[in-house]
C-alpha cells in the first residue's frame, strides 16, 4: 500500500480499550500514511475503562503501529486527556522519539499551534469525577448497541444512525457545553497570541475561524474514533479534517483523503 506522506498528524479520543473503539479502521488509516510528527491528544488508552478481559489484539496493534512509527523517525508526542490521566505522573518524559507531555506547542510554518486535550475546561471532570466515569461507561454501552443497530439497518440497505450526534443535537445543554468549551480555548488561545489552537474531548470534530475585540484564532478539534472517526491533517501550510471512509480502503482505489464536507479547508 502506498503511504501518504503528511507533516502533522492530530488524533484524539481513540478509547483503546473500550467497545466503541474504532481500532480497526484507525490502523487502516495510521498504515495509510506517513508523518513527520504524529500527535495522540489524549483519551487514546481509556484507563477509566480498563479491564483485563477487554482488550483485543486489534486494539493492540495501534500501540504497535504507534511504536512502530517512533521508530521508523516519525517524532509522537503523548498529550495526557482525563481518560488516561494516570499518566500525568510520568509527564515531560522522553523515549526516543516518544514524549509524553500534557500540552504542547508546536512552530510549524511561522505560526503557533497550542494543543491539549481540553478537559481542563470540563467542570464534570474536575469537580464530580465519579459522574464523569459513569457516564462514559454509559457511552461505552450506547455506542455498542448503536453499532449493532447499524449492523442491522446495512443488511436491508439503510444509512447508519448515531443515537449520540441525536441526543447531542437534541439537548440544548449538551449543544451549550460544546459551544462553551469552544469559546473558552479561542478566547484563551487569542489572549496568549496563538494562531491555532487544536483540541479533542468533546468528540466534536470541527476547523473554523473564531474572532474577538482581541483578534483571532484557527479553533480545531480532532473529533475521535468512537463516533466520527476523524483525524487533523497539516500539509503545505493548510489544515484539513480527514472523515474515514470505507470505501477508501478498496484494493481498486488508494484514496485517502476525506474532508469533512461541513468543515472548512483553511490556510
Amino acid at each position: 500500500m502506498k503511504k501518504r506522506k503528511v507533516e502533522i498528524v492530530v488524533i484524539s479520543d481513540v478509547h483503546l480499550g473500550t467497545f466503541g473503539s474504532h481500532a480497526i479502521e484507525l490502523n487502516k488509516y495510521l498504515s495509510s500514511i506517513k508523518p513527520k510528527i504524529l500527535v495522540l491528544n489524549g483519551d487514546i488508552i481509556d484507563i477509566w475503562q480498563f479491564r483485563k478481559s477487554y482488550f483485543p489484539q486489534t486494539h493492540l496493534k495501534i500501540i504497535q503501529k504507534i511504536m512502530s512509527f517512533a521508530s521508523k523517525g516519525t517524532k509522537v508526542y503523548y498529550i495526557t486527556g482525563n481518560h488516561d490521566e494516570m499518566l500525568r505522573k510520568f509527564s515531560d518524559l522522553n523515549m526516543g522519539n516518544i514524549a509524553l507531555v500534557d500540552k504542547l506547542i508546536l512552530e510549524m510554518d511561522d505560526k503557533k499551534a497550542w494543543i491539549f486535550h481540553g478537559d481542563v475546561f470540563d467542570a464534570s471532570v474536575n469537580h464530580a469525577k465519579w459522574i464523569a466515569k459513569l457516564g462514559g461507561l454509559g457511552y461505552d454501552y450506547l455506542i455498542l448497541s448503536n453499532r449493532f443497530v447499524n449492523w442491522c439497518l446495512k443488511k436491508i440497505g439503510k444509512e447508519p444512525y448515531s443515537f449520540s450526534k441525536k441526543i447531542k443535537a437534541g439537548v440544548k445543554k449538551a449543544v451549550k457545553h460544546i459551544s462553551d468549551f469552544e469559546e473558552t480555548a479561542t478566547e484563551l488561545a487569542i489572549e496568549k497570541k496563538y494562531d491555532y489552537v487544536i483540541c479533542g474531548h468533546i468528540h466534536e470534530p470541527k476547523i473554523i475561524k473564531k474572532e474577538n475585540k482581541n483578534g483571532s484564532v484557527l479553533y480545531l478539534n480532532s473529533g475521535d474514533w468512537v463516533e466520527n472517526l476523524t483525524a487533523l491533517e497539516y500539509n503545505k501550510k493548510r489544515w484539513k479534517l480527514y472523515c474515514y471512509q470505507e470505501s477508501n480502503f478498496s484494493e481498486e482505489e488508494n484514496l485517502f483523503e476525506m474532508e469533512d464536507n461541513l468543515s472548512h479547508q483553511i490556510i
